[in-house]
């Protein structure tokens, strides 16, 4: 299920590197001319999917070349849990030191390993439906602080269940995307019309979002000792939030144009099956919890999280470091709840975490509570300041994991900021 700790690629992985033979994440690829294709990262290359194929390296797997030369992992996916472990697990044999089969042959190896630098990645993962949760409890009361009640941030519903909502799929794009800053109405006095123009409030939203395999029929429902097995990998998202659109929106349904615009992932889905080795404690949930949300085990991730400004004079300002394990609801629990009512999971859903923030001021994942809603403005490198995202500020998001010696690692995500059309 996992590969060992002690393991060595004979490819050469820089120390720090996200991408360690423990991690072998999947993603989409084009590069040589060819079509787009499934790989898997490794150091600073990819291993090609359809070229370890064609030359007759997975033949004990129950995939098809056709699986691997596809624009997304939605068909790698559709072999559910069993498979893409197997799959994984292949790769990891053959990248492994001491395994000769592979890197003994100099000219397969020239074919199947791929330079990163060389390749263009592309979004990982058709999305059928998107869900964003809402499961930071120290975000969700920051929010319930700045606008309603300092003694009752949390709304009365939100220690009873993971609050999500549906989002947008059509407008997830990939790492390295330019995002036009989004219009709408605002309504900056409260005694005056609404206005309509570009937004003046645009925020990042710091955020991890899970994929899944595909989910049981219709009417059915998937609990939390299930859930592990219709969960494929993780990656990391930055759901963009106009936040002066949203306030005069989102009442009485919620979030629509403030969000729907964009939201970024990384190229890189990192398995559930590289996570294991840490995973932790989650905190204690109370007051009690409803039994099909009660869980067995740690379903927490101890996954470290960064979050820099690149300024227009490119200048990188590292403006939040924060931890996924700050959730208060775990993935499990969100699919738990997601499916409870009978709601199908399907193959690439795609359910991010919500905004993830910490205890401390500089561990807040939003803009809006960094600058705590504009009061306190950020200091940049160039002497600038930022209450919000300015045009041509490229907000780039990276997150790992490591313990004993040993780092599993996203990448990164990135999104620029071109003025509005």
């Amino acid at each position: 299920m996992t590969i060992s700790n002690s393991a060595t690629s004979w490819i050469n992985v820089p120390v720090n590197s996200d991408f360690s033979i423990q991690n072998l994440p999947f993603g989409i690829f084009k590069a040589n001319g060819n079509k787009p294709r499934v790989g898997i990262a490794i150091g600073n290359d990819i291993v090609d999917l359809k070229a370890l194929f064609d030359l007759g390296y997975l033949s004990s797997l129950s995939f098809t070349g056709e699986d691997l030369e596809y624009e997304f992992l939605n068909k790698v996916m559709a072999h559910g849990k069993q498979g893409t472990r197997a799959l994984r697990l292949r790769v990891g044999e053959l990248l492994d030191a001491s395994n000769n089969e592979l890197q003994g042959n100099a000219d397969h190896v020239s074919n199947v390993i791929v330079s990163q630098s060389s390749a263009e990645m592309l979004l990982p993962v058709q999305v059928g439906d998107y869900t964003d949760f809402y499961s930071s409890r120290e975000h969700a009361t920051n929010v319930g602080t700045m606008f309603r009640d300092p003694d009752n941030a949390l709304l009365p519903n939100w220690l009873h269940i993971p609050v999500g909502y549906h989002g947008r799929a059509s407008s997830i794009v990939v790492s390295g995307t330019p995002i036009h800053r989004p219009k709408g109405q605002q309504k900056p006095n409260e005694d005056e019309p609404p206005v309509w123009g570009p937004c003046k409030l645009l925020d990042f939203e710091l955020e991890m979002a899970f994929v899944t395999f595909e989910g049981k029929p219709l009417g059915d429902s998937i609990s939390t000792d299930e859930a592990d097995d219709y969960i494929f990998g993780m990656c990391l998202f930055n759901d963009w939030s106009a936040r002066d659109i949203q306030k005069w929106e989102y009442v009485p349904l919620g979030p629509f144009l403030a969000k729907n615009f964009a939201s970024t992932v990384s190229p890189w889905i990192v398995t559930l099956d590289a996570l294991e080795q840490f995973r932790i404690p989650g905190p204690v949930q109370e007051p009690k919890i409803q039994s099909y949300l009660e869980y067995k085990g740690n379903k927490h991730i101890d996954i470290k999280l960064e979050v820099s400004i690149e300024t227009e004079t490119g200048e990188d300002n590292v403006i939040c470091n924060s931890n996924y394990k700050h959730m208060y609801w775990n993935m499990n629990q969100q699919l738990a709840h997601h499916s409870v009512n009978g709601c199908n999971i399907k193959c690439g859903d795609m359910m991010a975490s919500g905004t993830i923030s910490g205890l401390t001021e500089d561990s807040y994942g939003s803009m809006l509570e960094l600058s705590w809603k504009g009061t306190k403005p950020l200091k940049m490198k160039d002497g600038s300041e930022r209450k919000f995202i300015q045009d041509n500020d490229t907000v780039i998001m990276r997150g790992h994991c490591e313990k004993d010696g040993v780092r599993v690692g996203f990448g990164e995500v990135a999104g620029k900021i071109l003025p509005a059309k």
